[in-house]
């Protein structure tokens, strides 16, 4: 870094450089061996505001230094540097070295500025300023504003101009194109609709709901395949088989069990014309179901398979009927085949348990299930008896 009094002797060689011919500068007290200074200005005319470079020219011995003026500093010389270009060494003859300094410079003041050319000089015991043998011209010229012929108006309002039809040709022409593409489409997908029997309303018409039962049985093959309850998971495998009857009860009965209890659905129940057996199946789901998220009981494997088995044949069996097809609509069976029996899902096979003897002991479960179904009610068996006295 620069000794902070060189720095300031540079400054000021770059403010007193300016408006200071080569006649008026004192003649240097330094000896004939010393550097030469040239300056120049290209190009040495400009206007206000352009970009000119200021060049230096030192010849001097190979041990002499010499320092060149830096601009820029404190804001006070009549330019603005653009780019501080580093030295150049031009000519090297033996001891003998020919230095280039070059400023890349703008001008905001016009006028004619005279400048020299100027470095500083130290040798052994002397600091003096080397001072050009020339001064240099720099014309810098302004824009002329004739103001006297010419008067200054205020800003044009916003002109209105009339429609033209040539301004919207080009859109409209690309805005047919796409009406007639559009209407060979929606012509074409009619044509394919009309081949399969359906329109394009149709396409926009809600898909109509699945009854409840059909929504029930597919919950219920969601639950089996999930195994929550072959991986000790039973609360969400009562929870979720819970869910499945209440939203049946919603939507096949019209019950809001979705925010009743247990003992407010097995009242609601209650007057449901149901089979007896059904209802059972369903207290008995419930109460288990309750044990299980509330009490933290663990239910073996045969009363999860049961409670399945339960849920299922509880929506199989309080579906509603299919109506009857006419005598002679099914062909190489029997008439009076219902389509229930036809299209009616088998019940799930109920998948293995851990253990070898768990699967026997479901299919004895499944199999009392269905001896209990099979047996008459007492009650209906006492009123058949009682009609049959009547007649008599």
């Amino acid at each position: 870094m620069r000794h902070p009094f060189i720095t300031i002797l540079l400054a000021a060689l770059a403010v007193t450089a300016f408006g200071v011919r080569a006649d008026d500068l004192p003649a240097p007290d330094v000896d004939d061996d010393a550097p030469v200074v040239r300056g120049s200005f290209e190009p040495d005319s400009i206007g206000i505001g352009d970009r000119f470079v200021y060049s230096i020219v030192v010849d001097k011995d190979l041990v002499q230094n010499v320092l060149f003026p830096s601009f820029g500093g404190d804001g006070s010389e009549p330019y603005s540097l653009i780019e501080d270009i580093p030295v150049d060494t031009l000519q090297r003859d033996g001891r003998h070295l020919t230095l280039r300094k070059r400023y890349l410079l703008a001008a905001f003041e016009e006028g004619i500025h005279r400048v020299v050319p100027q470095v500083m000089y130290a040798d052994k015991n002397i600091v003096d300023t080397l001072y050009g043998g020339d001064t240099l011209d720099l014309l810098v010229t302004t824009f002329q504003i004739d103001s006297t012929s010419h008067s200054i108006f205020d800003i044009k309002p916003q002109k209105t101009l009339p429609f033209r039809m040539g301004e919207i040709t080009g859109y409209l022409k690309w805005v047919i194109v796409a009406l007639l593409v559009i209407a060979a489409l929606v012509y074409a997908l009619r044509r394919v609709l009309a081949h399969y029997g359906r329109s394009l309303r149709d396409m926009f018409r809600p898909a109509p709901p699945q009854p409840p039962h059909v929504v029930a049985f597919a919950a219920l093959e969601r639950l089996r395949a999930e195994r929550l309850w072959q991986q000790d998971r039973h609360k969400q495998y009562y929870s979720a088989l819970t869910d499945i009857l209440r939203t049946y009860l919603v939507g096949q009965f019209g019950i809001g069990a979705m925010e009743m209890t247990s003992d407010e659905i097995i009242e609601a129940v209650r007057g449901v014309d149901l089979p007896r057996k059904n209802a059972m199946d369903l207290t008995q789901i419930l109460r288990e179901a309750d044990l299980v998220k509330f009490a933290k009981a663990m239910p073996a494997a045969e009363e999860n398979e049961a409670a399945y088995r339960a849920a299922w044949d509880f929506v199989e069996q309080t579906k509603p009927e299919e109506p009857e097809p006419e005598e002679g609509g099914a062909e190489g069976g029997n008439p009076a085949a219902t389509p229930a029996a036809q299209t009616a899902p088998a019940a799930p096979a109920i998948p293995d348990s851990a253990d070898g003897g768990e699967k026997e002991s479901g299919s004895e479960a499944g199999a009392a299930a269905s001896e209990t179904a099979s047996e008459p009610d007492p009650g209906s068996r006492k009123e058949d008896e009682n009609s049959k006295q009547s007649e008599l």
